[in-house]
């Protein structure tokens, strides 16, 4: 069974099921982000999804999971606040490759992943 991310943190009964659901569900791959949080992405989001809007970061899934584990730079998704934005230079098929973590579940986990040739808000500014 997985544990909960916060230090000290304990597992509802709705949390117990979603991970006994996730421990079914397929994984294209996972790490841990700068704070020891495990983060997946799951493979039916990568192929349907990212895949099938980005097509361009077909042969990228290494990067977009080094996005989360070695990020150039993170920032606060400015919607949703358990959702942060990694950045990672020079990687994917653009200047920077932008993968968006949902903390809103455990594990957390990738949900969106595209190139940008922007740098990010704050260093722009």
């Amino acid at each position: 069974m997985l544990t909960a991310s916060q230090p000290g943190g304990r597992q509802g009964r709705c949390a117990q099921r979603y991970n006994a659901a996730l421990m079914a569900t397929d994984v294209a791959g996972e790490t841990r982000d700068l704070e020891g949080v495990r983060v997946v992405m799951l493979d039916d989001l990568w192929r349907n999804k990212i895949l099938r809007d980005h097509p361009e970061l077909a042969s990228h899934l290494d990067d977009v999971l080094r996005a989360v584990a070695e990020p150039d730079r993170i920032l606060p998704d400015p919607v949703y606040e358990r959702r942060r934005r990694h950045y990672l230079r020079g990687a994917g098929p653009s200047r920077w490759l932008l993968v968006v973590v949902s903390y809103e579940q455990e594990p957390a986990r990738v949900i969106s992943a595209f190139g940008n040739r922007k740098d990010p808000r704050s260093w722009s500014e």
